[in-house]
């Protein structure tokens, strides 16, 4: 019996793994259009009316909450200059998985022209739809 039951728990784990990598695989793949300023790849992972807001934070200016259109951010990742070198690091990924939502909690580094720009926490919720995982919200910190 005890065997049934440890093979049991193994095949949980192992479920909600893959779970976990299919979720880090659609932020992934965000991140890569992002970089690549392909607007059409970060749709692949995204709801049609995905919500987007920015927390930034500061000391001198206070804190401001913005708020930004799906489609107001796929221009201004289409139209960023090609000769401005820009990279999001990921520093980790917390992901939490209940039925077909997800939350992911991914500190970051952001470099602009190889300069440390700012740091932050990226916060994104999925939905599963059909068989895959599409951003329906992400909101940022950004602190100098």
């Amino acid at each position: 019996m005890k065997i049934y039951y440890i093979l049991l728990c193994m095949c949980f784990g192992l479920t909600a793994n893959a779970q976990k990598q299919e979720v880090q695989k659609s932020i992934e793949i965000f991140f890569e259009g992002f970089h690549q300023r392909d607007s059409s790849k970060i749709k692949s992972v995204c709801a049609d009316k995905m919500i987007l807001q920015s927390i930034s934070e500061s000391l001198s200016k206070g804190n401001k909450l913005s708020n930004e259109t799906a489609n107001e951010f796929y221009k201004s990742i289409a139209t960023i200059p090609s000769n401005m070198k820009f990279q999001e690091k990921i520093l980790s990924y917390n992901i939490q998985i209940d039925g077909t939502m997800a939350h992911v909690w991914a500190p970051y580094e952001f470099y602009l022209n190889d300069k440390l720009s700012h740091t932050g926490v990226n916060t994104f919720t999925l939905f599963k739809e059909k068989d895959s995982w599409k951003i329906i919200y992400l909101i940022d910190t950004r602190r100098k």
